[in-house]
């Protein structure tokens, strides 16, 4: 099971919640069968509340945001994203779809709450442009994958960095029992501190806190993890999916994002300015640097690879964590895929980046 966040992270997720749905509550649309196609007009009165902080920034400074405005959709944004902010605001019924990567959408099912997914993205190229490197604590002896034998390694259950490091294990030829899990929920730099503290050996470290790490922290440092990070993904209440408002809201939105991410690639100095220096108070030349590691998303033109990985996901950590078999494809809505698709036109991306 997930460890959701503390009291105090609780309460400010509460006070942003308050203030995304201060608007009041919405007048529901009809219901719309999820084997119904999606509307192709919005009707009157749409509304999305969205955890979805990166292309809050990215739609604003592109002005891509006029598309959804014109199509009379009121968005209500949420400084939410991952998966335990999510599933609680979810379950609170205060939010409708969040950011995260695939992993959330599988505890959500474990755990009673229904969701699909309804976007797809990808690193272009993922082994050369990790979102995640292992950070080592100061004084620390790992310099390769098979050094984490008997180390204490950052792990939570329900989150990216969870499964990223059980397939670390999977590659190393090392089980959990040839290491020491401990527990622990990432939330913004959380990481970073632990590993500062020495409370862990090793911890996952997003690309954003990497510098930060490696500068704060004499003698710490990163490593490779020679596996590749899950895909980038938009999960959303299957309540939101099944009304038609929203539904319609979403074929827009979806396409609107999808737009944002191909225009942060041609743009990253501005991408790199509006959210990571603006938004997250990273520094001009962190902030670039942070994109610069991250590297271009791509769209893929299909998710078939998508669904496999996610399937071989949600069978490792069935195995590991001992839930209970699940069949990715429930969890799934492909009636975004060529909305997806049709909005990046030429620039999808094939092959197994997909």
């Amino acid at each position: 099971m997930s460890r959701y966040p503390d009291r105090t992270l609780a309460a400010t997720l509460a006070l942003v919640l308050a203030t995304a749905t201060a608007c009041g509550t919405e007048e529901a649309g009809a219901r719309l069968e999820l084997s119904a196609a999606l509307p192709d007009q919005v009707p009157s009165g749409a509304t999305l509340r969205l955890g979805d902080p990166q292309i809050q920034a990215i739609v604003g400074v592109s002005g891509l945001d006029k598309e959804l405005a014109d199509a009379g959709i009121t968005v209500e944004w949420a400084n939410i994203s991952g998966g335990p902010q999510s599933i609680q605001a979810f379950r609170a019924d205060k939010l409708d779809c969040s950011a995260v990567a695939d992993i959330p959408s599988l505890f959500a099912a474990w755990t009673g709450t229904s969701t699909k997914i309804v976007f797809q993205s990808v690193t272009v190229d993922p082994l050369d442009h990790p979102i995640y490197k292992l950070g080592v604590a100061p004084g620390v002896n790992v310099t390769s994958l098979a050094d984490l034998r008997g180390k204490r390694i950052a792990y939570s259950a329900g989150q990216a960095q969870g499964a990223l490091v059980l397939r670390v294990l999977q590659k190393a030829g090392l089980s959990q029992k040839d290491v020491q899990l401990v527990e622990l929920t990432s939330t913004g730099d959380s990481y970073v501190t632990a590993l500062g503290a020495k409370a862990v050996d090793v911890a996952p470290i997003s690309a954003q806190y990497q510098k930060l790490f490696e500068a704060k922290y004499p003698g710490a440092r990163t490593i490779g993890t020679g596996v590749r990070d899950d895909a980038s993904t938009l999960y959303c209440l299957t309540s939101a999916v099944e009304d038609e408002k929203k539904a319609a809201a979403l074929k827009v939105y979806v396409a609107v994002r999808t737009k944002a991410w191909l225009w942060a690639n041609k743009h990253p100095a501005e991408y790199a300015k509006a959210y990571f220096q603006d938004t997250q108070g990273l520094s001009e030349a962190d902030a670039k640097a942070v994109v610069e590691i991250q590297g271009d998303k791509g769209i893929p033109a299909t998710w078939d690879n998508a669904v496999k990985r996610l399937q071989a996901t949600a069978d490792l950590l069935s195995t590991e964590q001992k839930h209970d078999k699940l069949d990715v494809t429930t969890l799934i809505d492909r009636r975004f895929e060529k909305v997806q698709a049709d909005a990046a036109g030429s620039d999808v991306v094939t092959g197994d980046a997909a």
